[in-house]
């Protein structure tokens, strides 16, 4: 196990996570962190633990949402997924690459 010394709204936390995960773990925390700053600086709802809450909230409504039975992403595990943003991001950089010479 590895641990990270992270912040979340500027607050120290020390995470475990295995070896390898660790950049998974730093987007995690990120995306996180982005959510509850945009709930706190709405400024309609104060206290990090009510922000976590409604953080986590949504989180997971867009979690529901992706696996929902009619949703785009019912039948795909997360390893597909994965693999399907890369090739979309290899598709992209096929279809720009030609550009390059335009700029």
């Amino acid at each position: 196990m590895t641990q990270l010394s992270v912040q979340i709204m500027g607050q120290p936390y020390v995470l475990s996570c295995k070896e390898g995960e660790e950049a998974t773990l730093k987007q995690a925390v990120a995306y996180l962190d982005g959510k509850m700053s945009i709930i706190r600086d709405a400024g309609k709802i104060r206290g990090n633990d009510r922000i976590a809450v409604i953080a986590a909230l949504g989180l997971a409504a867009e979690l529901l949402s992706a696996r929902a039975p009619d949703g785009p992403l019912s039948d795909l595990t997360m390893v597909e997924i994965k693999q399907e943003i890369a090739a979309m991001h290899t598709a992209l950089d096929d279809a720009l690459g030609s550009q390059e010479v335009l700029f």
